[in-house]
C-alpha cells in the first residue's frame, strides 16, 4: 500500500492548538478544525494555484500576508485567519473578482449555490471602486452539454486542472493576457474530450453550464436524490435534481461516494432516458399478428395461464429465464427463486460480462480478502491492467488509476490488444495481438502461451518489474476467463505482499446479477449445483427443491428457442436477440411463449408475445453491487409514470402461477424484506444496513462453498459488449444528450483519424 505519513507537527490556528500530519496545508487544517477560510481556486487533489487570493491569513513573524492554500503548517507556527486585516483584505479582493462579473444573479444557474454569491454575501460588498464599462463576452456553446459565459470567469483555473491533471484530456486553456484573459478550447471552438462534464461541477461561479439543465429551474425549487449511477458497473454515486417528477440534472454533489468528485458523461448527461418518448409505458399482448394495449391484469394472468401450459405439456427443461446487469439484488434474487423454485429449471442466465465466479472459485476461501475495492486501487503500489480499456468501459476505476499515479507515484503496467489512452501513465505497456489478452495471462504463470518470440520478451520484462512491486492490484476484463482467471491468481500469488484482483464487467449489476446466481451451474452466493447441502437449503427457503441438472446457458436457450427445444422464454431487462447475435427470425419459431419485460422495444420486445413495460433503475429502491464486490443502495429519484418495478411484477406472477398449482408464493412484498433474507442466506452478504442506509457502501466477502469446483466456462459465454464512454447497452441508445456529442459518433478504436487524434493523443 501506498506509504502513510505518521509524523506530526502542532501549529496555532485562530488560538487553537491544532495537530496534523506534517505537510499539510494549513487551508486542510482549517477545515478540519472547522474553521472556513475562503477559496475559489483551492481545490483537494489538484495542483496548487494561488490565483484568487482569498484564502490569505496572518502568519505572526511574517511580513506580508500568506495564502493558506499554499501554506505548510510548521512546528510552532501562530495563524490568524479571522482578523480585522485578512477580512478587509478578502473584501478587497471580492471586490476586485467583480470588477467585470455581471450582476445577473436572478437569471445565472448557479444562483443559490454559487461560492462567488455566498462570499459576497459574507464579506458586504455593497459597492464598487471601479467605474469603467465592464467587459462584454458572447456566450458559447462548446458542445451539446457544455456552455461557457466569459463574463462570470473568475479566472480560478479548476477546470483547466481537472481536465490536464484528473482526466488526462487537456481540453481547456487560457488565451490573453489580464484582464482579457479567457477559458478556450485548446483544439478550436469546440470541446474536444470525454464530455465528463467535470469542468461545470467544478465550476464555483456560474461560468460553466449545463446544457441539460441551463435556464430551467433554480436550485430551491428541486429535491435531490443521492443514488447510484444506472449505467457502468464501477458504481458511482450521482445526485439526481428533480422537479415535477422529472430528472433535471445530476452531478456529483453528495462527495461522500466511492467516486469522490469524479463522473462521466452516462453518469452526468445519461438520465434522460427515462422520459424518452420510446418507452414502452402499459402491457402490450400481441393479437393476430400485432401488438394490443391490455390492462396488467390481463396481461399478468395471461402469462401465468401459458406458462403454466407450458410447463405441463413440455415439463421444466423447456422453460428457460435470461436475467439483467441492470435489475437489483433484490430482483435478481427474486427473479432466481422465480426460475427455480417456481418453474422448476435451471435454465436461467444473463449476458456475463466479467467471471465473477471463475474468479471466486480461484481464490478459494479468501476470495473475500483478495477481492479489490476502488479506494484499493487508489491506494496501491503497482496496478497491473489486462483486457480491458478502463478510460472507456470502467472511467472510475481509470480515474483511480491515474489520480494514484499523480499522487503516490503507483506504477501501471498494461496488456492489451490495442493503444490505450492509460498506457501515458503506464511504466510498461505490451501490446499483443487482439484477443490473445488469455494466452499473455497464461504466458505469465506459466512461461508457456503461444506467442512469438518479441512479447514474450516483452511480457519477461514485465513479469521481472512486477517481480519488484509489492500489494499490487490486478484488474481484467472478459477475455480473461476460465483457466486464465486460475493462471493469473497463480502468478498472483508470486508477487510480494497482499495481490488483490478486480474483475471488470460492464453495467451496473454485473457482479450484482453473478452474486445472486442468475448463473446455470450456480446458486446465490457462487453455491455450485452439485452442493447438495446448498441446494438443500434454498429449497427450504424458497419452499420447492430444487434440481441438481446444470440449465442451459445464455446462448443455448436461444438456439434451443430456435430449435423448438425451448418452449417458454422469460426475458427480463436484457436484450438477448442482439446481444448473443442470434440471427432469429420475425418470431423465435420454436417458442410457444416470449415474455419481455423492459422499458423499451428492443430486438428482443419486437419478437415477443407479451411486453410488460418495467421501471428504470432511477425509478426504484434496492441495492447495486459494482464490479468490485461494493454495495448500495438506490433509491426512487422519480415515480414511473406506466411501468412498475420488476420486483414488483415478479412477486405478482409468482402469486399467479401459485394459485395455478406452480410453485408457492413468496412472503416478501418489499425489497427490503428480500434484502433480509438476502443478508441471511447469501454468503458474503451479511454487511451492516447502518452504512448502506446512510449512503455509504459495504464490501462483500464472496468465498466459495466447501463442494465447490474449479468449472470451465464455455467458449462464448462470457464477453464484453465494448461500450465506451457514450454507450451502455440499451439505455444508451435513448440517451438524446450523450448521442449529441460528436465523440459518441465514434468508438475510440476506430481507425478515424478525427478520433485517432484526440482520444490518444
Amino acid at each position: 500500500m501506498a506509504e502513510t505519513q505518521t509524523q506530526t507537527i502542532t501549529f496555532t490556528l485562530n488560538g487553537q492548538k491544532l495537530t496534523v500530519p506534517k505537510g499539510t496545508l494549513v487551508i486542510e487544517a482549517a477545515k478540519r478544525a472547522g474553521i472556513e477560510i475562503p477559496s475559489f481556486c483551492y481545490y483537494p487533489g489538484l495542483a496548487l494555484q494561488a490565483a484568487c487570493r482569498m484564502c490569505l491569513v496572518e502568519v505572526e513573524k511574517q511580513r506580508k500576508m500568506q495564502t493558506a492554500c499554499t501554506l505548510v503548517a510548521e512546528d510552532g507556527m501562530v495563524v490568524h485567519a479571522d482578523t480585522d486585516a485578512v477580512h478587509k483584505a478578502r473584501k478587497d479582493m471580492l471586490e476586485f473578482v467583480l470588477t467585470n462579473h455581471p450582476l445577473d444573479c436572478p437569471v445565472c444557474d448557479k444562483g443559490g449555490e454559487c461560492e462567488l454569491q455566498d462570499m459576497t454575501f459574507t464579506y458586504g460588498i455593497d459597492y464598487s471602486r471601479f467605474t469603467e464599462e465592464k467587459l462584454h463576452y458572447p456566450e458559447e456553446k462548446w458542445s451539446p452539454p457544455v456552455y461557457y459565459d466569459a463574463p462570470r470567469c473568475i479566472l480560478c483555473y479548476r477546470c483547466v486542472r481537472v481536465c490536464d491533471e484528473g482526466m488526462d484530456v487537456k481540453a481547456l486553456g487560457v488565451a490573453q493576457r489580464g484582464v482579457t484573459s479567457v477559458i478556450i478550447p485548446n483544439n478550436g471552438p469546440e470541446l474536444a474530450c470525454e464530455e465528463c462534464g467535470m469542468c461545470i461541477d467544478i465550476c464555483p461561479v456560474g461560468a460553466l453550464t449545463s446544457g441539460t439543465y441551463r435556464y430551467q429551474t433554480r436550485p430551491w425549487e428541486m429535491k435531490y436524490v443521492a443514488t447510484a449511477c444506472t449505467h457502468c458497473s464501477n458504481g458511482c454515486k450521482t445526485t439526481l435534481s428533480v422537479r415535477n417528477n422529472e430528472i433535471m440534472r445530476a452531478n456529483n454533489r453528495d462527495h461522500g461516494g466511492i467516486n469522490g468528485e469524479f463522473l462521466c458523461p452516462k453518469g452526468r448527461f445519461g438520465h434522460d432516458f427515462t422520459y424518452n418518448a420510446e418507452r414502452v409505458r402499459q402491457p402490450l399482448l400481441r393479437r393476430n399478428g400485432a401488438f394490443q394495449p391490455a390492462s396488467w391484469e390481463d396481461a399478468v394472468e395471461e402469462i401465468a395461464r401459458r406458462l403454466k401450459q407450458a410447463h405441463d405439456a413440455h415439463g421444466a427443461a423447456a422453460m428457460g429465464v435470461i436475467g439483467s446487469n441492470h435489475t437489483t439484488n433484490e430482483e435478481n434474487y427474486l427473479l432466481n427463486r422465480f426460475a427455480r423454485a417456481t418453474l422448476g429449471t435451471n435454465n436461467i442466465d444473463h449476458h456475463r460480462t466479467a467471471d465473477y465466479a471463475g474468479l471466486v472459485a480461484a481464490l478459494g476461501a479468501k476470495a473475500g480478502d483478495a477481492m479489490a475495492t476502488m479506494a484499493d486501487v487508489y491506494d496501491a503500489n503497482a496496478i497491473l491492467l489486462i483486457g480491458n480499456d478502463a478510460t472507456q468501459q470502467n472511467p472510475l476505476v481509470a480515474w483511480q488509476i491515474r489520480t494514484t499515479v499523480r499522487h503516490h507515484n503507483a506504477r501501471l503496467y498494461i496488456i492489451d490488444g490495442h493503444p490505450l489512452k492509460l498506457h501515458r501513465q503506464a511504466k510498461q505497456f505490451v501490446q499483443v495481438p487482439e484477443g490473445t489478452e488469455a494466452k499473455a495471462t497464461t504466458w505469465l504463470a506459466t512461461g508457456n502461451g503461444g506467442l512469438d518470440g518479441k512479447i514474450s520478451s516483452q511480457l519477461t520484462q514485465l513479469k521481472d518489474a512486477l517481480a519488484k512491486e509489492q500489494n499490487v492490484v490486478i484488474l481484467f476484463g472478459a477475455g480473461v476467463n476460465g483457466a486464465a482467471v486460475r493462471d493469473l491468481v497463480k502468478f498472483g500469488k508470486t508477487l510480494q505482499g497482499q495481490t488483490r484482483y478486480m474483475a471488470l464487467g460492464d453495467y451496473a449489476n454485473s457482479r450484482g446479477a453473478a452474486d445472486m446466481g442468475i448463473l446455470p451451474d450456480r446458486l446465490p452466493g457462487y453455491s455450485p449445483l452439485s452442493d447438495a447441502a446448498e441446494r438443500a437449503r434454498f429449497g427450504k427457503l424458497w419452499g420447492k427443491e430444487i434440481p441438481s441438472t446444470t440449465g442451459m446457458n445464455a446462448r443455448q436457450m436461444m438456439q434451443a428457442a430456435l430449435d423448438g427445444k425451448l418452449k417458454a422464454l422469460y426475458v427480463i431487462g436484457a436484450n438477448p436477440v442482439k446481444t448473443f447475435g442470434t440471427k432469429a427470425p420475425e418470431k423465435l419459431s420454436g417458442l410457444d411463449l416470449l415474455v419481455v419485460q423492459d422499458m423499451f422495444m428492443t430486438e428482443t420486445a419486437q419478437r415477443a408475445d407479451i411486453i410488460l413495460p418495467a421501471a428504470s433503475g432511477y425509478e426504484k429502491d434496492g441495492t447495486v453491487t459494482n464490479t468490485a464486490g461494493e454495495i448500495q443502495m438506490i433509491w426512487r429519484a422519480v415515480d414511473a409514470q406506466g411501468p412498475r418495478s420488476d420486483f414488483d411484477l415478479l412477486r405478482i406472477l409468482i402469486h399467479q402461477l401459485a394459485q395455478l398449482g406452480l410453485g408457492t408464493a413468496t412472503k416478501h412484498r418489499t425489497p427490503e424484506a428480500v434484502f433480509d433474507e438476502i443478508r441471511q442466506n447469501v454468503r458474503g452478504y451479511d454487511v451492516p444496513a447502518a452504512g448502506l442506509l446512510t449512503g455509504g457502501t459495504e464490501k462483500t466477502a464472496a468465498a466459495p462453498s466447501s463442494a465447490d469446483g474449479a468449472s470451465e466456462t464455455p467458449p462464448g459465454t462470457i464477453f464484453s459488449s465494448q461500450d465506451f464512454l457514450f454507450s451502455s447497452g440499451t439505455l444508451g441508445r435513448y440517451c438524446s444528450k450523450l448521442n449529441s456529442c460528436k465523440e459518441s459518433k465514434d468508438r475510440p478504436w476506430s481507425s478515424s483519424p478525427s478520433i485517432q487524434s484526440w482520444w490518444y493523443r
